[in-house]
C-alpha cells in the first residue's frame, strides 16, 4: 500500500508544478514525513519528483501527442497530473510494469477527477504504452 500512497503523493506534487515554475522543496518534505512510506519509497518520491521536474516539457509533449487532439493547456489539471506521473514511470522505471502506473493512474482521477476521466486517461496512458514498447 505504500507504494500507491507513494504515488499518490507525487501526483499531488506533479499536480502543483503544473501551477508554478518552481520545483517545491518545501511540500516535498512535507510529503516525505509521512510515516506510512518506507524509506525505499521515499527514496522514490524525491527521485521520480526530480526526475519530473527535469523532464517535465518532454513528459508533457508525450502527453500531448497521444491525447487525442486535445490541447495540452485545456486537459483537466488532474488527469494532466496522473498521465505525467504514469508516463514518467513507464519511460524512466522500467522495474515498475506499465500496466501497473496505467492502473494507478486511472485511480488517481477516479478519486481526484470526474467519472469520464478515467476512460479517457486509461486510453491515452495505453496509446503511449504502445508507442514506447515499439521504440
Amino acid at each position: 500500500m505504500s507504494r500507491s500512497t507513494a504515488r499518490e503523493h507525487l501526483f499531488q506534487l506533479t499536480f502543483e508544478q503544473l501551477f508554478s515554475e518552481d520545483k517545491n522543496d518545501v511540500t516535498l518534505e512535507a510529503y516525505l514525513m509521512d510515516a506510512s512510506l518506507t524509506d525505499s519509497d521515499k527514496l522514490y518520491v524525491r527521485k521520480a519528483y526530480d526526475g519530473i521536474y527535469t523532464h517535465l516539457d518532454e513528459l508533457k509533449g508525450i502527453v500531448a501527442k497521444y491525447s487525442n487532439g486535445f490541447n495540452i493547456d485545456r486537459i483537466y489539471k488532474p488527469d494532466l497530473a496522473a498521465m505525467i506521473v504514469s508516463v514518467y514511470e513507464m519511460k524512466y522505471v522500467p522495474e515498475v510494469p506499465a500496466a501497473v502506473s496505467i492502473n494507478e493512474a486511472v485511480e488517481l482521477v477516479k478519486r481526484y477527477s470526474t467519472e469520464k476521466s478515467k476512460s479517457y486517461v486509461n486510453g491515452v496512458l495505453a496509446s503511449v504504452n504502445k508507442a514506447l514498447t515499439e521504440e
